[in-house]
């Protein structure tokens, strides 16, 4: 099915403008899936009217290990000072690295759990929870989504007072 996709759909995506951005780990991918993604991120690359990210082979835990090993691999060949690595050092070793924190985090069926889902990313983010299966999410359950979001008051970790 991701094959399919990216060899008839990327066009039309970059046509309309968006960059296709993927997250996870590639070494699990098949060679020939791992060429069409760099082909499809190439291609769209300079799009600016909306960015489509697939996660896959991705999980939360693993994106922060894999960025805790590359600090740690700077700091060994001497690219970085242990007393630089501050949350925006750290920040700059994950697979979202060029890609603004979420806002907002949508999550259909009724589950009230991130599921090791850009852990490090979703600190600051609201958290919308509705009980209609992914198949089934309309305009209607977006829109109320966002009147949610709307209605809350964004502090970012602050009390308030």
């Amino acid at each position: 099915l991701l094959r399919f996709y990216l060899k008839k759909e990327i066009n039309e995506l970059n046509g309309e403008g968006v960059r296709f951005l993927t997250i996870g780990d590639r070494e699990r991918l098949a060679p020939d899936i791992v060429s069409l993604i760099e082909d499809a991120e190439a291609l769209t690359a300079d799009n600016t009217r909306l960015t489509l990210i697939i996660a896959l082979s991705y999980g939360g835990r693993a994106e922060i290990t894999e960025a805790a090993r590359r600090i740690a691999e700077d700091v060994v060949h001497g690219r970085l000072n242990v007393a630089d690595i501050d949350e925006t050092e750290f920040a700059r070793h994950l697979f979202t690295s060029d890609i603004p924190d979420p806002d907002i985090l949508i999550r259909t069926s009724g589950e009230e759990r991130i599921s090791n889902f850009l852990l490090w990313q979703l600190a600051y983010a609201e958290l919308i929870f509705i009980e209609t299966l992914w198949p089934e999410f309309s305009n209607q359950d977006f829109e109320s989504a966002i009147r949610e979001y709307q209605s809350r008051e964004r502090r970012y970790g602050a009390t308030g007072e």
